[in-house]
């Protein structure tokens, strides 16, 4: 699975196309103004969407109800769904959010590294014994940690991370009404067979599995795009700053519009 994420990198054509295809299929969905997981979990705690599907562990940091995991290609490799209730997560390990969050954050994210050294059996430890990221660093910086192997990365953004993943940009989900509609046959078949190629046969299949599922109100099951988790430093500071720079600029966007009323 990693070397699948790795090989895929989703374009602006792949998401208009994405979007294309799901309008045709009826299909509701929703431009996130940053993290597509923050927005997911978003909907979820509004009770919107039953879950959060995604093989990003972060998006627990988001407090969304359930995580599913391999939801995308269980059936193909005769796997399991894996469902994960985030309060149950919480309770397990006797965290708050805030100190689940931090934990995360010192095995590193997508906006950060992590503590070289601090695997997650001893970030745990560090979690419960000092509360808070501000409390280890003194600790580990006092001396006296007596551990040399741990090193904290130098100028490290663990408080924008955090407020990242707190305090997200997101759509208020009790503004927003997911509507299915039925599927446009026609319009289906033109563009999935005589522009993209694909068998005839098998997108009426589809056509009809998914006609199917609305009827019995079951949701067919979608294949997901995934994008590739920054590595290096500079790739996670770039998604930290790509992220803070969203937030700051639809807010500035929402008072702007607030000062047109």
């Amino acid at each position: 699975m990693k070397q699948e994420r790795r090989l895929v990198k989703v374009s602006k054509e792949h998401n208009e196309e994405a979007q294309k295809l799901l309008g045709l299929m009826g299909i509701p969905y929703i431009i996130a103004p940053t993290e597509a997981e923050a927005q997911c979990a978003e909907l979820a705690k509004k009770g919107k969407v039953y879950a959060a599907a995604s093989e990003d562990m972060d998006t627990l940091c988001y407090r969304t109800p359930f995580l599913l995991r391999h939801l995308t290609f269980s059936e193909a490799k005769k796997e399991p769904i894996h469902e994960i209730d985030t309060e149950l997560v919480l309770r397990g390990l006797d965290l708050t959010i805030e100190q689940f969050v931090d934990l995360c954050i010192m095995l590193g994210c997508d906006y950060c590294e992590s503590i070289r050294g601090v695997g997650p059996v001893t970030a745990l430890k560090l979690i419960k014994t000092h509360g808070s990221i501000e409390k280890i660093v003194e600790f580990i910086e006092s001396g006296e940690s007596n551990n040399t192997k741990w090193k904290i990365p130098e100028d490290w953004p663990y408080k924008q991370a955090r407020m990242l993943f707190l305090d997200p940009e997101v759509i208020d989900g009790n503004e927003i009404n997911l509507k299915w509609s039925p599927p446009k046959e026609k319009e289906l078949i033109e563009y999935l067979c005589d522009d993209k190629k694909f068998s005839e046969e098998r997108v009426k299949s589809g056509i009809s599995r998914l006609k199917k599922g609305l009827k019995s109100g079951i949701q067919g099951r979608l294949d997901g795009f995934f994008q590739v988790v920054p590595k290096t430093k500079e790739q996670l500071a770039a998604a930290a700053k790509r992220a803070q720079e969203n937030k700051k600029l639809n807010k500035n966007k929402n008072k702007v519009t607030k000062g047109r009323r």
